[in-house]
């Protein structure tokens, strides 16, 4: 019997709604300079290696239950690829960022300093299509951000009804990815858990990546960026809670 899943203490409630995600197939070797001591790529079944551009709602944020006035509801934009990690449970499925975008300083800050994650702080902009709270059918979701002079952004045009997700497929992989790690200064990784049921998603009938991928992300990015993507949708999203990090120990880091 596998044990229990551990629980940290909750660092940070909100809804991710509205979340375009663009899923390319990337060489391995971009990304293994970036995976933190203690995890390892994970692959899709079919052995494809994925980075995701993901762009969404952050609404009603709260750090340890209290909201923080003027930085309830944000838009972020971030690139992130998928790992794994062997807990006493089995496989922990994690994402690692290579890059978040946000509006704020100060939420760039305090993840940067709780976290260590790879945060900056960008001009931002959204158009979401909406019909009665919800996304019109066929409507456009798209993020943007303004960096070096230039507007970039991700987007999609939806196409149909939010549909359950379907087992294997790229929407299950990309999306239920429960952990997120952190490589610190020093060769130390963080751990933690995000906490979200299972989400919709939706078709989309366009999307695209506007964006100078080498100046944003890097150079190294630039081929798999610029390539279709091998999947894009649109998730509905859900509230979600963030767990308090964990160092790993030496034991994991030298695993």
């Amino acid at each position: 019997m596998s044990a229990p899943e551990p629980r940290t203490g909750m660092f940070l409630t909100a809804q991710w709604r509205r979340l375009v995600m663009l899923n390319h197939e990337i060489d391995p070797a971009v990304l293994a300079p970036l995976v933190p001591r203690g995890v390892e790529l994970d692959t899709w079944d079919d052995g494809r290696h994925l980075v995701s551009v993901v762009g969404f709602q952050f609404l009603d944020t709260r750090l340890l239950g209290v909201p923080v006035p003027f930085h309830r509801d944000f838009d972020e934009v971030n690139l992130r690829f998928y790992v794994r990690r062997k807990g006493p449970e089995g496989w922990r499925r994690g994402v690692v960022f290579v890059q978040e975008i946000v509006p704020r300083p100060a939420l760039a800050a305090v993840a940067r300093l709780a976290y260590g994650e790879r945060y900056v702080a960008r001009p931002m902009r959204h158009r979401v299509d909406l019909r009665d709270g919800d996304l019109a059918p066929g409507g456009l979701v798209g993020y943007a951000w303004h960096d070096a002079g230039s507007w970039h952004r991700v987007h999609a045009t939806t196409t149909g009804d939010p549909e359950p997700l379907v087992e294997g497929s790229h929407e299950q992989f990309v999306t239920e990815h429960y952990w997120g790690y952190a490589a610190q200064r020093g060769g130390g990784t963080l751990e933690y858990r995000v906490e979200h049921p299972s989400w919709r998603v939706r078709r989309t009938r366009e999307a695209g990546l506007e964006c100078d991928v080498a100046h944003v992300y890097g150079p190294q990015f630039t081929e798999a960026l610029a390539a279709a993507p091998v999947s894009a949708f649109v998730a509905d999203g859900s509230p979600v809670v963030v767990r308090r990090p964990t160092r790993l120990t030496r034991p994991d880091l030298d695993a």
